[in-house]
């Protein structure tokens, strides 16, 4: 276990890494805020998903959902339609002006780390990612779920079964 030193320390890393997170901010498009690129991340990482799911998933409540949801549907980046199985609901789904934002954010984002990790190896960085999943896993954060590949995963959406 570790001395209450290096928690205070590790108290401070994360106070400092603030910085961290303004820097990756400043280096997003000025029409895509941080709250809309979460939602578009998370749409691009897990496929199509209720809006529950979503404020789940951004761990914040319906109100604030729906206003970063409000933003990129005007953008025409995401399209909300009926859920097949509870017509109160909506299914979000990224558009392929959606899919092009997300892969712009994607770019932008790996190469401000790449310029600032370009001293580190790939080990380095590779056992950063390891421990990073491990602390958020370690606080329950429900995005450590494996991405998707060309399927929403099927704990997120409820798609109706048809009868064979």
């Amino acid at each position: 276990m570790a001395e209450q030193a290096q928690y205070e320390e590790l108290m401070r890393q994360f106070s400092a890494f603030g910085a961290v997170r303004r820097e990756l901010g400043r280096i997003m498009p000025s029409d895509c805020p941080g709250g809309s690129a979460a939602v578009l991340t998370l749409l691009g990482r897990y496929g199509d998903m209720r809006m529950s799911k979503l404020a789940e998933l951004l761990s914040v409540d319906m109100s604030v959902t729906s206003r970063h949801v409000a933003h990129v549907v005007d953008r025409g980046w995401i399209e909300r339609s009926p859920d097949p199985a509870d017509k109160r609901s909506r299914i979000l789904r990224l558009t392929p002006g959606g899919q092009a934002k997300v892969d712009e954010l994607s770019r932008r984002t790996a190469q401000l780390l790449a310029d600032r990790l370009s001293d580190w190896s790939d080990e380095e960085v590779g056992q950063l990612i390891r421990l990073m999943t491990r602390l958020r896993a370690d606080f329950g954060d429900c995005r450590t779920a494996p991405p998707r590949h060309t399927t929403p995963h099927p704990e997120l959406v409820h798609t109706p079964r048809t009868p064979a």
